[in-house]
């Protein structure tokens, strides 16, 4: 008898099998040596089952057959992938352990303990937990390989996790879709997100912009000029700001008040998959998913990165070798210069801002690994070097400043002047130069701009003795300033507090466990927002359309608050999060979240249904993108109908929060458009009919809970009708030429992978 080694996905299985049965014999899918297996998942091979699982009635919509609360959730395998599932199944009777080598952590444990039921497996189990791939981690990872028992209350909340999502989307979406007669995805996360973003532009329209004037004014002392803002209460008369103007220029001041003291300010926090995100956002105007996704090759496909889905912007003790190490490796890259000038003293177990076990749960801070970098794509390239050059700060000493504040009174008036004398750049040699530069003004709460701060690298000093003279002065109108759209950047700052407004670091930092959603999930959240139809982006802004509006004040007018409210979704985070330390039952908190479930349905029963119009136009939708803020309706929605585990890259989301349909109903919920029929739904047993609508062509049939969507842009190509009638005939398409970020030409063709929910995958043609 053998071991069998499950990893999450073929690449990781393949890197894990070089390194602890390097001579194993490949046979597609699965390697197989002396003394190990290797096999692998594909992602989520199961998934709960669709309500209909329970009961044929649940095919047909109806708020009368609601809520649909399973006395024991049923799972399904995914069609498409059933044959590696059968694979995995046939190779553990040769084995008399397994050792379960899915992604270290909640949704890697849930994948693996959804397959453990599915196939009944008996054998012991052991994990593999490492934080990234290069073969000392995956050497020292099964020199201590941890028993199974050890992650059963992780399993507990993974699997708490998918229940909760399951019973809010499917029941919600439901009641909502049914009794306003239009397509409304309702999420356990989703939900609560469009509502920091709806507020957002509430608190936007509501503000009133007020006028106001600045005085500013040049002084000159001796070789020294410096201007200051005049000191008082805020102006609104252009005549009194425009008097003060006056009277001070040429005249000659004093200083009343000459303060200097000594800062110092320490390398940023090093990167958790939040803040990278936002940062990479912030420089590049990356989407989320889009940073995951390469954070995730740099992962698994290139290795030079440990495990991004983490949650910590801390190391532990046993880290600390590794980043010496690093360091070394890395004065034989292109940073070799700054690597060179480091100060490998600086990192140290007691050095809290980098080592603080305390901080660390599931996966330490992303750092680079010891693996030089090869070829890597534009979009890669600029998300490892922000990992580096943050590693890298930490090597070096704080910058250091001289904070100058001058109060200068002339003719009874006073001015402020802030100075920052640059001593020494410290750690930020490593970054970019341009983000050296001086800081821009920011908003103050009441919507006014903050004092300037003038950012210098030269010697100042004034003599609080010596008189001063006014050289210059004049008025300038001002503008309060609203609060500012979300970002997605913002938005993830946001989401990691459940929405609250922390500027404390520490505050922000313990708030992370009951944030909404959790790293790993955040940007399938914000993609589903946008695939649903509810918030549409200006550039990097993110606007609310009419039916997102709408969907929120619904939900608030239906007296169900709390499935809106980003404190109370994120206080549930927290109890996944306790549930996975063995801190709280699972239990407990599934007899809360079915409670909640029944109380949305009966609000929502007698709830009077929207009126026709309330979700926006479809003329206007269609019409694309024409002015900033236009409200939208968005036709491709989702009834909540598609089993999580037949979209292995939306991981964490809900059910609800991920299917999509294609049609318009009227008030009656029959097809209010007629609209040509592309093609027969391939759904085994749907006999729908495929329509298109304005993103994607989905089932006609959604309303019996067909998720059956194929988006129009997939890998970079439009799916046309001829296209898309070739998947639903044959499941293929011709082949076609795809273009690779480095310029190079692959042939491959389009396949319809799951026909349960319209996912494609790309067939490489040799």
């Amino acid at each position: 008898m053998k071991t069998l080694i499950i990893a999450e996905k073929p690449d990781m299985g393949r890197t894990i099998a070089a390194v602890v049965e390097p001579r194993a014999k490949n046979n597609r899918t699965y390697l197989e040596g002396e003394q190990y297996i290797i096999t692998w998942a594909i992602g989520h091979l199961l998934g709960l089952a669709q309500p209909e699982a329970y009961d044929n009635k649940y095919k047909r919509w109806s708020i009368d057959d609601l809520p649909i609360i399973p006395d024991r959730f049923k799972i399904t395998p995914n069609p498409r992938t059933k044959d590696q599932l059968k694979v995995i199944g046939e190779l553990s009777r040769k084995a008399n352990l397994i050792i379960n080598a899915c992604d270290a952590g909640r949704e890697g444990q849930y994948i693996f303990d959804l397959i453990q039921q599915q196939l009944k497996l008996s054998q012991p189990v052991k994990r593999l937990w490492i934080s990234d791939l290069t073969p000392e981690s995956i050497k020292k990872g099964f020199e201590q390989l941890h028993d199974a028992s050890e992650f059963e209350h992780l399993t507990e909340a993974a699997r708490a996790r998918s229940e909760a999502d399951w019973l809010i989307g499917m029941n919600a979406s439901r009641a909502f879709t049914t009794r306003h007669n239009t397509l409304l995805s309702v999420g356990r996360v989703q939900t609560p997100v469009l509502a920091l973003i709806y507020d957002r532009e509430k608190e936007i329209e509501a503000f009133d912009s007020l006028t106001y004037f600045e005085v500013s004014a040049l002084f000159e002392q001796e070789s020294t000029d410096y201007q200051g803002i005049w000191q008082g209460e805020r102006l609104t008369s252009a005549e009194k700001a425009q008097e003060i103007a006056d009277k001070v220029k040429g005249k000659t001041g004093k200083i009343a008040k000459y303060e200097v003291k000594n800062s110092k300010e320490y390398p940023y926090k090093l990167y958790d998959l939040t803040l990278l995100q936002r940062e990479a956002n912030a420089k590049f105007g990356y989407p989320a998913k889009k940073t995951l996704d390469i954070a995730q090759a740099l992962y698994e496909k290139h290795k030079l990165i440990s495990y991004p889905r983490t949650n910590s912007n801390y190391v532990t003790e046993q880290n600390i070798d590794g980043m010496q190490k690093t360091l070394q490796l890395l004065k034989h890259t292109p940073y070799a210069e700054l690597a060179e000038k480091a100060n490998p003293s600086l990192v140290h177990k007691g050095n809290k801002s980098v080592c603080n076990p305390q901080r660390v749960e599931d996966h330490h801070a992303i750092l680079p690994t010891l693996k030089k970098p090869g070829t890597l794509s534009k979009d890669e390239g600029q998300i490892y070097d922000l990992i580096v050059r943050r590693f890298l700060s930490h090597f070096y000493p704080p910058a250091e400043y001289k904070l100058h504040t001058v109060y200068t009174e002339v003719e009874g008036h006073t001015f402020k002047t802030n100075v920052k004398e640059l001593l020494s750049l410290g750690w930020k040699v490593v970054q970019p130069s341009e983000d050296n530069q001086a800081k821009k003004r920011k908003t103050k709460k009441g919507g006014e701009e903050e004092e300037p701060e003038e950012l210098i690298s030269v010697p100042f000093q004034v003599n609080p003795d010596l008189p001063v003279q006014c050289t210059k002065s004049e008025m300038k109108e001002k503008q309060t300033n609203p609060p500012k759209s979300y970002t997605e950047g913002t938005l993830l700052k946001a989401m990691e507090s459940a929405g609250k407004q922390i500027e404390n670091e520490e505050l922000r930092d313990a708030m992370k466990d009951a944030g909404l959603g959790t790293p790993a999930t955040r940007a399938a959240t914000i993609e589903r927002l946008k695939q649903v139809g509810y918030i549409t982006m200006q550039g990097k802004k993110m606007l609310v359309t009419q039916k997102g509006k709408m969907a929120i004040e619904l939900i608030r007018s239906a007296g169900v608050d709390l499935l809106a409210s980003p404190e109370m979704t994120g206080q549930w985070e927290r109890r996944l999060s306790q549930i996975s330390k063995g801190e709280a039952a699972q239990d407990k908190f599934m007899e809360n979240v079915k409670r909640f479930t029944i109380s949305i349905i009966e609000k929502v029963r007698v709830q009077k249904p929207a009126p026709k119009d309330a979700f926006g136009d479809e003329d206007t939708a269609s019409k694309g993108k024409k002015a900033a803020g236009t409200r939208t309706k968005n036709r491709t929605s989702s009834p909540a109908g598609q089993p999580r585990s037949q979209n292995s890259t939306s991981r964490g989301t809900s059910s609800a929060d991920r299917s999509v349909a294609t049609t318009s109903t009227n008030r009656t919920g029959t097809a209010a458009t007629v609209r040509t029929a592309l093609g027969s739904c391939p759904r085994t047993g749907c006999g729908g009919q495929i329509i298109e609508g304005r993103k994607g062509y989905g089932c006609s049939h959604f309303k019996q809970g067909c998720g059956f969507v194929i988006w129009k842009e997939y890998a970079g190509k439009q799916i046309s009708q001829k296209m898309l009638e070739s998947l639903l005939s044959k499941g293929k398409t011709q082949v076609l030429s795809f273009k690779d970020s480095r310029g190079t030409v692959t042939k491959s063709k389009i396949i319809l992978n799951d026909p349960v929910t319209g996912k494609l995958s790309l067939e490489r043609q040799e």
